[in-house]
């Protein structure tokens, strides 16, 4: 049985660097951050905070199903905006994929994120 499963899917866009889209390990699924890129366009389309958190959650399900969970199993996020004033914008599209039971949470404001986007996520999920 391998320690570690390398999760991937073409629904979300695929890793720019040398990192996994997630690990499946010890009952756990780790997502790597996800940035609002579109993965049919390759690039980040949307341009409201709003907009970005929307696009990014829809990755992180993408890849959150590969591993065989979904938001309702996820007990730990960690957000990074690039302007900490969108938190109430940020927020109200978070919520919607978190309506019980939300997880624990850290969101910082961060100097820049890649590609110029405005915000990244990245999760922790159980499975079974």
């Amino acid at each position: 049985m391998a320690i570690k499963e390398v999760l991937h899917t073409d629904l979300a866009p695929a890793a720019v660097g040398p990192y996994s889209q997630a690990i499946a390990a010890n009952g756990f699924v780790f997502t790597s951050g996800q940035v609002p890129i579109d993965p049919k366009a390759g690039k980040i389309i949307a341009t409201t905070i709003e907009e970005q958190t929307e696009q990014v959650m829809k990755n992180l399900q993408c890849v959150l199903a590969q591993g065989g969970v979904s938001f309702d199993r996820v007990v730990k996020t960690t957000c990074f905006l690039s302007d900490i004033n969108d938190f109430a914008a940020f927020n109200g599209v978070y919520a919607k994929y978190f309506p019980e039971g939300a997880p624990a949470r850290s969101c910082v404001e961060v100097a820049a994120l890649p590609l110029g986007a405005k915000v990244e996520v990245e999760v922790i999920a159980v499975q079974g």
